[in-house]
């Protein structure tokens, strides 16, 4: 690894050399949260974004990992999806499915997609509820502070907007307390219907990892890591900071190119 690092208030800094090497430091840090999470409680929920993140988790498909994780245990969920046809190039399902989950012994019936056949509205609705249930049976844990989720692991990548998830700067949703999955219909970035995780789900979450590549991403990773005054704090990624749970960063040099090195410490 390039670097690592722990930023004072902005959680742990992975900076790699090349995209390879990120790959098999994220599957190493997925592999060690499942084992963790199944020997204490049974079960790994994690949650999934789109993009390219699927693309870098690509060697929990090989060994070791595609034997020595429990993948029996794995919950998934999605902390944003396209409100699409399960089988639209757009889809997050359809990108985990063929770029992942059909590669390793997941349990379909632990797979959680959303409800590709109602309104974004509903498909929303339905989706919490659905959460609700898996939490009531602690399938997904409970956080110690609210009635949140507590996933074990939510992994997400961030735009070159600074959005995470289908939270995007500047959308009313960044603002949503009460409810634990939203929906938008007018997202900058087609499709424009999706649902997505809220603020106060994500930050509930035992780990929370983001992975951002890319010279395009720089400014963006600059501005949500960095202490760079009041003017961005409406950053999605910015408002991106577990309550209790830990938050850790995934970065190429090029996206990390434009970090104040003096924030962190070895």
């Amino acid at each position: 690894m390039a670097h690592s690092g722990v930023h004072k208030d902005r959680g742990e800094l992975r900076i790699h050399e090349n995209l390879d090497e990120l790959g098999t430091d994220l599957a190493e840090y997925i592999a060690e949260l499942s084992e963790a999470s199944v020997k204490e409680r049974g079960v790994f929920a994690i949650a999934i974004s789109g993009g390219s993140l699927i693309g870098l988790m690509g060697k929990l498909c090989e060994a070791p990992y595609n034997k020595t994780v429990d993948w029996a245990k794995w919950y998934v969920f999605w902390a944003d999806e396209r409100v699409v046809a399960k089988t639209h190039a757009d889809s997050n399902y359809k990108l985990a499915k063929d770029g992942l989950l059909s590669k390793v012994p997941v349990v379909p019936s632990h797979v959680n997609s959303i409800n590709d056949s109602v309104s974004a509205e509903e498909a929303a609705d339905d989706y919490e509820f659905h959460v609700r249930q898996l939490v009531k049976t602690r399938t997904i844990n409970v956080s110690d502070t609210s009635d949140c989720p507590k996933f074990d692991l939510i992994l997400l990548g961030m735009g070159s907007d600074g959005h995470v998830a289908s939270l995007f700067p500047n959308h009313p949703v960044l603002d949503e307390k009460d409810e634990w999955v939203t929906f938008i219909t007018d997202s900058p970035k087609s499709p424009p219907e999706r649902i997505t995780f809220t603020l106060p789900v994500i930050n509930s979450a035992s780990n929370v990892v983001v992975v951002v590549t890319g010279e395009s991403k720089a400014e963006a990773v600059h501005l949500a890591i960095d202490d760079v005054g009041a003017d961005c704090l409406s950053l999605p990624a910015r408002l991106v900071q577990p309550t209790k749970g830990k938050l850790a960063w995934f970065l190429d040099k090029l996206a990390a190119s434009k970090l104040d090195g003096s924030q962190f410490s070895e």
